[in-house]
């Protein structure tokens, strides 16, 4: 499967009713959108991890269009 296939996948898989359900579950149980701080580094590094996946999925919905080199204008 190529990159651009992979990345198909997952934006009809979370784009769904089911999908949409499932990644605001996950958004709100890892807390995607809150400091994962404590005073413990050990569990500051699991809960970041945590985040970090979900962070990967809405990452895999957003279209990204490259920049166009400014540097020559």
């Amino acid at each position: 499967m190529t990159p651009k296939e992979l990345k198909a996948t997952y934006r009809s898989a979370l784009t769904s009713d089911d999908g949409r359900k499932m990644l605001d579950d996950l958004s709100a149980r890892f807390g995607i959108w809150k400091s994962s701080y404590t005073p413990n580094s050990d569990e500051t590094a699991w809960r970041e991890g945590q985040r970090e996946v979900v962070l990967f999925m809405y990452a895999m919905l957003k279209d990204h269009k490259p920049k166009e080199d400014t540097a020559d204008v």
